[in-house]
């Protein structure tokens, strides 16, 4: 058994994934769902908040980096 070496993971990085994986994903798959089950505010809404958490994350990555 081989070891993956995460020493090269930045800590920009970590988060971006870590966000991506517990919010990001989730609202947008719960909005494709909600999509399919003709429920099309709140499918809108969810995916809509998907982008914007995604919009947030990198404008705040603006300003953190200066």
């Amino acid at each position: 058994m081989t070891y993956v070496d995460t020493s090269d993971i930045s800590a920009k990085m970590f988060i971006a994934v870590l966000l991506f994986l517990l919010v990001i994903a989730p609202l947008i798959s719960l909005g494709v769902l909600r999509l399919f089950q003709s429920r099309k505010k709140s499918g809108l809404m969810l995916i809509g908040s998907g982008i914007a958490v995604y919009v947030i994350f990198q404008i705040s990555t603006l300003f953190l980096d200066t």
